[in-house]
């Protein structure tokens, strides 16, 4: 089992659009095989940073996860929407960085 935290720090007043743009891909996610969570939280302190704090069986999975229709169409919809990203893939036995 594999956790994934992705940060993003998004434009100022984008907060609405990029929710619109992930709720698509959030719905189509939590139905994929191997997605035991998959949520979207905001910051309470910084309305500018959002995070993915997800939860999949296998690396595996998650890769699946990458090339399926619905991240594809968020990546694009999100893209001008987004500062910065950072992605953790903790492992059991260490942490993966993209």
């Amino acid at each position: 089992m594999i956790y994934v935290v992705a940060t993003l720090t998004i434009k100022p007043d984008s907060l609405a659009a990029l929710r619109e743009a992930a709720m698509p891909c959030i719905e189509a996610t939590r139905e994929e095989h191997g997605c035991i969570f998959y949520d979207l939280n905001t910051s309470v302190s910084n309305s500018r940073r959002v995070v993915f704090v997800e939860q999949w069986k296998s690396r595996e999975d998650l890769e699946n996860h990458f090339n399926t229709a619905h991240i594809k169409a968020f990546r694009e919809a999100s893209a001008p929407l987004i500062e910065s990203r950072t992605v953790e893939i903790i492992h059991p036995e260490r942490i993966e960085t993209l």
